[in-house]
């Protein structure tokens, strides 16, 4: 059993990130992966990409009905190959470097979404935020936000529901690639098993909070999120 101060305070941390994620679609490893990384850096990312992987399968029993099967068909080939790549930067580079080039990206978009500049939901966009989601959801377990921006116009349950998709088979891949490379550790296995009950938690004190999500505020929700990524990505990077 992981240190009691180290369940209450990473626990807190990923039961605030699910009510976020449950509502809006993303979030859980915005809010609970820097805590964790700061609390123990040695379970970054497997702890939390055991965590997160939780959530997208109580989402899809609620919403599956709305997912977008032509989006996903496109972005999950890329998500493996971003993960292979994700496992790569674990093994030989600094998650780091990594973390700072996404950021800095990451906000980059959102300012010109923002500012009314639509991406197209195309093969090729899903394509390569499905790639840049894979390799720094792999590597620092925040890799949401590519995909979030393409579906920033569309409803609040089909972004839910799409997400939801996109995360339950991206973190399967991730894990299983950083199993086979080594990359997996008991202790990051057993940190994220105990941390679960909080996700289940979260997600039930979050789901009220969709209808006032979904009534007209989900974009602004979404980039909210979105843009918050970016930044803890960059600061924790740079930190």
């Amino acid at each position: 059993m992981p240190d009691i101060w180290f369940l209450v305070i990473a626990g807190t941390a990923v039961l605030l990130g699910a009510i976020v994620q449950s509502s809006v679609g993303l979030g859980l490893g915005l809010v609970a992966a820097p805590v964790v990384a700061f609390l123990d850096p040695a379970l970054i990312p497997g702890a939390m990409l055991i965590t997160t992987s939780v959530l997208p399968v109580f989402s899809l029993m609620a919403e599956w009905r709305h997912i977008d099967w032509r989006g996903l068909a496109w972005a999950i080939p890329g998500r493996i190959l971003g993960s292979a790549a994700g496992v790569w930067v674990v093994a030989s580079l600094a998650p780091e470097l990594l973390g700072a080039a996404v950021g800095a990206m990451v906000l980059v978009a959102a300012g010109l979404s923002i500012r009314s500049i639509r991406v197209r939901v195309t093969p090729a966009s899903l394509l390569t935020a499905g790639a840049v989601s894979g390799m720094t959801g792999t590597a620092t377990s925040i890799g949401g936000p590519p995909i979030a921006l393409l579906y920033q116009h569309e409803t609040g349950p089909r972004v839910r529901a799409t997400l939801a998709g996109f995360f339950l088979f991206g973190v399967g891949v991730s894990l299983l690639l950083l199993a086979v490379g080594g990359q997996l550790h008991e202790e990051e296995v057993r940190a994220g098993l105990w941390l679960i009950p909080f996700v289940v938690a979260g997600f039930l004190v979050g789901r009220p909070l969709r209808r006032a999500v979904d009534a007209g505020k989900m974009r602004v929700a979404l980039l909210s999120v979105v843009t918050a990524s970016g930044l803890v990505l960059l600061v924790r990077s740079l930190l």
